[in-house]
């Protein structure tokens, strides 16, 4: 039997963001009484020329009040690693000699398979949702670094999401 993993490189050094979040999995699977099962899962996993170099699941704190807002805090949890590794790009570039051309050609593309959180984060700073202002202050930290890089939140339908596979158990079929 060959299952497993395969890698195949690209060419570019673009950076992908695949984002999940799993709103309140817990519920009727852990004791009602007990506050981790209404908790969401956050987790994702980062590409740097289509292979994942950092990836992460972890129960988020505090408690989500909706989807949008569970897939938006995982959202910002894996921006706390997407820009650090932006700016470790452009030190390495600078350093070896590639310079300038080097950082304006690569790009960072975060997929999110939630629309509504997909649109939150390209919103123009300052604007939300009369949903969305409860915890825009706490997740929207990382606005400012959206326009001047070469970052942008898309669209990634829920089947092609490779993140799912850290925020819940897969069926046997979409795990192979």
């Amino acid at each position: 039997m060959d299952k497993g993993l395969i890698l195949n490189p690209r060419e570019d050094f673009d950076i992908d963001c695949y984002v999940d979040a799993d709103f309140a999995g817990l519920w009727n699977v852990e004791e009602h009484t007990n506050p981790e099962s209404v908790r969401s899962r956050a987790g994702y996993a980062i590409c740097i020329c289509g292979c994942p170099i950092i990836w992460k699941s972890q129960l988020m704190r505090p408690i989500a009040a909706s989807t949008m807002e569970a897939e938006y805090n995982a959202l910002a949890l894996s921006m706390r690693d997407v820009l650090p590794l932006q700016e470790l790009f452009k030190t390495i570039g600078h350093a070896v000699g590639i310079g300038k051309e080097f950082c304006t050609q690569f790009s960072t593309t975060i997929h999110e398979d939630n629309q509504g959180a997909q649109k939150l984060a390209c919103m123009e700073p300052g604007h939300h949702t009369p949903r969305s202002k409860s915890f825009w202050v706490r997740s929207h930290w990382f606005w400012q670094y959206l326009k001047p890089t070469r970052t942008k939140v898309v669209y990634i339908k829920t089947n092609l999401q490779k993140a799912d596979i850290l925020t819940k158990g897969l069926t046997k079929d979409k795990f192979l």
